[in-house]
């Protein structure tokens, strides 16, 4: 999953929800219509929040997985 290309990294670690959502929707405004957003979170909720997220704003969620108790989620902006 590391191989996967990336726009932006946002480190959302150490934050429970629902910010790392609040920071994400934040970057995401900020981005063009295709970029990916890289998202580094340690909560274990994001894993839901993440995929309801994507659903509920019609940005896609092309991958997501964890490494070391560190989430990683890519999201496409719509």
């Amino acid at each position: 999953m590391s191989d996967e290309h990336y726009d932006r990294e946002l480190d959302a670690t150490g934050l429970n929800c629902p910010l790392p959502i609040l920071r994400t929707k934040k970057a995401l405004g900020e981005m063009a219509s295709g970029q990916i957003l890289k998202v580094k979170a340690t909560d274990p909720g994001s894993v839901k929040d993440f995929e309801s997220f994507a659903k509920q704003t019609g940005n896609k969620l092309l991958a997501s997985g964890q490494e070391d108790g560190v989430f990683c989620f890519y999201l496409q902006k719509a």
